[in-house]
């Protein structure tokens, strides 16, 4: 009875050895699943000049995007025109440096059909002078230097509109919308990446945030900062066959995280504004 119930025991364990062993060979045939394979996205190509959007995708890139399963290529422009060729073109799969108005302004003029995801930072423009402390303080005939990019033009003539010092006809483009100039200000149309080195040479000068802060102009400088009511937020754009790619979209996701929010806030001081 004893041999029995010895053998019967031998019997169980070599089939449970057997079962656990057809298990284990079962289990081996499926890879185990890693925290790579669950979110893996792909490269995306991102452009933007260096400061502040350079720095907000840089920011994305080393904090946020490995662990939400992209990796960021950033691409570094100095101007406002090759952002958006390159994006048609292909070269680059978004971009970060324009405003929705900018973008329209460049689609009617190429035929281009980029879009924008929506807007992520305000950037401050100002007017900077190396004369006078206040635009109040500016002479009759005073030279102001302006950007000669139709978008960020209207912007600067908004501005001095909204002080009183010009009128203007409604969403101003050209130096042709202003209406009455009873100042007789002298208006000078420079190509927007070189007015931070125009300040000095004019009485005053409208520098957009992109390439003021590089030349080490910041709000204390300004005679005349842009309101936070701004409408000329930075938008993400892309094509649209891209519009809806995972990578496109998580991308903009990470851009208007808590934590992106509040790296330009901690960054920029207000200078910045995300969008909410």
């Amino acid at each position: 009875m004893k041999l029995t119930t010895r053998a019967g025991r031998l019997a169980g364990v070599a089939l449970a050895a057997s079962a656990l062993l057809g298990l284990s060979a079962c289990a081996a045939d499926v890879p185990a699943a890693t925290d790579t394979d669950a979110a893996s996205l792909g490269t995306i190509n991102v452009g933007a000049l260096a400061t502040p959007a350079g720095d907000i995708i840089k920011f994305v890139q080393d904090n946020l995007a490995d662990d939400a399963g992209l990796e960021i290529v950033y691409k570094d422009f100095t101007d406002y025109t090759t952002p958006n060729v390159a994006l048609t073109d292909g070269s680059i799969d978004a971009n970060l440096f324009q405003h929705a108005t900018f973008l329209d302004t460049f689609n009617t003029s190429t035929g281009g059909d980029l879009v924008s995801l929506g807007a992520i930072y305000l950037p401050s423009a100002a007017f900077y002078s190396d004369k006078v402390t206040s635009v109040d303080d500016l002479e009759d005939g005073a030279r102001i230097a302006i950007p000669n990019d139709p978008s960020n033009e209207g912007r600067a003539l908004e501005m001095l509109a909204a002080e009183g010092l010009i009128e203007v006809a409604a969403s101003p483009t050209t130096l042709a919308d202003v209406t009455a100039n009873p100042r007789d200000f002298e208006f000078v149309e420079i190509e927007n990446a070189t007015l931070p080195q125009a300040v000095a040479d004019v009485d005053a000068a409208f520098v957009t945030i992109s390439f003021a802060l590089p030349a080490g102009l910041s709000a204390d400088d300004a005679i005349l900062i842009e309101g936070t009511d701004s409408p000329y937020s930075n938008v993400l754009a892309t094509t649209p066959e891209l519009e809806n790619d995972p990578r496109v979209v998580k991308l903009l996701e990470l851009l208007l995280s808590a934590e992106t929010q509040q790296y330009m806030t901690d960054t920029w001081g207000g200078l910045v504004i995300p969008t909410k």
